[in-house]
């Protein structure tokens, strides 16, 4: 099984549409276009599907770059993986 990081960064590039090459690790909500209100909701339910996990409403909303999404990830899923491979 691929590493969270890892796997976040597909759903990320796949979701939002990016570049392969964009460097979502220091992405921010609304930073980008595709990263509107919107996009977020795309991506909360692309990241459940991914992880199989069921955000809750403060999780959503405290979901405001890929670093917390990331470390959110890790608390769930109970896995220390680090940010940077």
């Amino acid at each position: 099984m691929a590493d969270i990081a890892g796997r976040l960064r597909e759903v990320f590039v796949t979701t939002l549409e990016l570049d392969e090459g964009t460097d979502v690790e220091n992405l921010a909500y609304r930073e980008i276009e595709a990263w509107d209100s919107v996009g977020h909701m795309t991506l909360v339910a692309a990241i459940e599907d991914e992880f199989d996990v069921q955000l809750d409403t403060d999780q959503v909303i405290d979901l405001s770059s890929f670093r917390v999404a990331v470390d959110l990830l890790r608390s769930l899923l109970s896995e220390d993986v680090p940010v940077h491979d």
